[in-house]
């Protein structure tokens, strides 16, 4: 075991020198991001946007865009181990990597959202005393540190066995394959069950939100999948196979039109007859009041979303490289400005007294969000490092 562990970081800081300087950006803007938080631990949440109003910004948006992320692992795992399919079984680790990657960054946005982080220790299981069942909060931080475990445990084992020269047995390790499946839909569907359970929301408080979470889960993520395994592709040795990039392809075409299909949904039942319900989303839409920050980043994720719905439905453009890659940005980036600020902010819009007050993030919330960012591709490019150089034999007993 210590020899294992001693050569998976032994590989995780072995390369060339375009490797350590991506090593040393990320570090940097990872520093870039700790000094801000720095600002942010002296002066207090007075350094960002947030208000008694509007009590969640930037960092939670990015928060409920992150679980999806790591939900979207199982679109790898379920093809490789209840399908069979010896392609996506060579690169499921490396979407396990991913889904550790997004909870850690997942949980460090909800970190940096408290005021008093110093109580951090109050939600952690079998230590503080999480109020559980009673609070939704408590389940979320349940199924996060759940999901975290099984991601790491899995591909542990798998890797391990590797090392040593021995198949994986399945009898161990398919139980928690299966859990960790059922796990992925439930990580989710409380994260949208913490916003849809805010009756004095009435933005957030539908039962459409948690299959909207889900379906926006398995667009983002397999979007960012294949631009990773693309990268990792031209950038390393490790072979992966096309159709792998071409199934993920189809699951994101599937998923963004359903996405689209959410989001006219969520129009007509706002608009198609408009009472006091709908005030926040004419204020995501349109403005409100004169007041209408939110109303060019809505609808530039909506055209970001449209374009590449219409370039993955059209096959002959999906087939060429880079009009997927196109897709694949175009995609995230839409799913994510819809997702975080666009899903998050309206809800406090206006107050339950009918005040309109606006968020807008400031220097400090980019700095922090950037840097956790930049430690969450760092997590995933050490394991991708690591795991490549064992699937490889480089790394053996």
């Amino acid at each position: 075991m210590r020899h294992f562990i001693l050569s998976a970081l032994g590989e995780m800081f072995r390369g060339g020198t375009r490797y350590r300087a991506w090593i040393a950006c990320l570090v940097v803007l990872f520093l870039f991001g700790a000094w801000g938080y720095r600002r942010q631990l002296q002066e207090g949440l007075v350094v960002t946007g947030l208000s008694d109003q509007v009590s969640w910004g930037l960092y939670i948006g990015n928060f409920a865009f992150m679980v999806g992320i790591a939900a979207s692992a199982v679109l790898l795992v379920i093809p490789a181990y209840l399908f069979h399919r010896g392609d996506f079984r060579r690169v499921v680790i490396l979407g396990e990597g991913m889904a550790v990657a997004a909870v850690s960054m997942a949980l460090l946005f909800v970190l940096v959202d408290l005021g008093r982080p110093d109580r951090i220790w109050h939600g952690i299981p079998l230590l503080g005393r999480l109020n559980f069942p009673a609070s939704l909060l408590a389940w979320d931080v349940i199924v996060l540190m759940g999901y975290l475990l099984l991601n790491i445990a899995t591909p542990f084992y798998v890797l391990y066995r590797r090392f040593e020269g021995r198949g994986p047995n399945p009898s161990v390790y398919f139980p928690f394959i299966v859990l960790a499946i059922v796990w992925a839909i439930a990580l989710h569907t409380v994260t949208a069950f913490v916003f849809s359970a805010n009756p004095a929301r009435p933005f957030w408080h539908h039962a459409a939100l948690a299959p909207h979470f889900i379906v926006t889960a398995f667009a983002s993520g397999p979007a960012l999948i294949i631009l990773a395994l693309r990268a990792i592709r031209r950038l390393t040795d490790f072979r992966v196979g096309d159709g792998v990039i071409t199934t993920l392809g189809r699951i994101l075409t599937v998923t963004m039109q359903i996405n689209l299909f959410f989001i006219g949904v969520g129009l007509f039942t706002d608009f198609y007859h408009e009472g006091t319900h709908a005030l926040s989303a004419r204020y995501l839409y349109f403005g409100l009041n004169g007041l209408d920050a939110l109303r060019g980043w809505i609808w530039a994720a909506i055209v970001m979303n449209g374009v590449a719905t219409a370039i993955l439905t059209l096959h002959p453009l999906r087939r060429r490289r880079w009009f997927l890659d196109i897709a694949c940005v175009l995609g995230v980036l839409g799913i994510w400005m819809e997702k975080g600020l666009g899903l998050v902010v309206p809800g406090f819009i206006p107050t339950p007294l009918g005040e309109v007050f606006e968020y807008t993030p400031t220097f400090i919330e980019v700095a922090v969000s950037t840097g956790i960012l930049a430690f969450g591709i760092l997590i995933f490019t050490l394991l991708t490092k690591a795991a490549i150089g064992i699937e490889a034999g480089r790394a053996r007993r």
